[in-house]
């Protein structure tokens, strides 16, 4: 089925659309929740709570940009909006470590995918977020600290403590396997 067509069907709320639609997008969804939840478990409920979500949204889509990127951009704010709810400590800015830190392309190279994903997990929740959103999907720090509800210093400053933290991790993970 054409991707408007299943589109049309859902908005109808016809089930084996739905369940096409799912079945289509549920592991690219499930990836994408990977980066910004702690661990599986997690992931598996933000695709869970974001389907629903798009079942419920899906009349609001007007055809406009990609369906999978409204999608996607859906994924990402379920997952923020977990995150704020379960917020309790906000880490704050530190100018003194908001200086810039490198992760040497051979180390990254060396890792397997897996690793790379499992050293961005064990982040700090927040750092995690920051790191997520702005390394790899583009966000600026400005959308980042409106989303997040943090000043814009906070988010330069998580950003570039989670790079320490994934130089570090990744370094001793190439460490143990030479």
């Amino acid at each position: 089925m054409e991707l408007n067509e299943l589109i049309d069907k859902c908005k109808k709320k016809e089930p084996r659309a739905q369940k096409e639609l799912f079945l289509r997008y549920k592991d690219d969804l499930y990836f994408l929740s990977l980066k910004y939840c702690r661990n599986k478990e997690q992931a598996e409920d933000n695709v869970h709570d974001t389907f629903i979500e798009i079942f419920q949204k899906i009349h609001t889509y007007r055809g406009k940009g990609s369906f999978e990127g409204w999608m996607k951009r859906m994924t990402i704010f379920k997952a923020i909006d977990k995150f704020k709810k379960g917020l309790k400590d906000n880490v704050t800015y530190n100018p003194e470590i908001a200086t810039e830190t490198v992760v040497e392309s051979e180390t990254i190279e060396t890792l397997p995918l897996a690793r790379i994903l499992s050293c961005i997990q064990a982040l700090p929740d927040q750092y995690r977020l920051v790191f997520n959103l702005y390394q790899l999907d583009g966000f600026t720090h400005k959308e980042i600290a409106k989303e997040l509800g943090i000043s814009e210093g906070t988010s330069k400053s998580n950003y570039h403590r989670a790079k320490k933290l994934l130089k570090k991790q990744m370094n001793h993970l190439r460490q143990q396997a030479s």
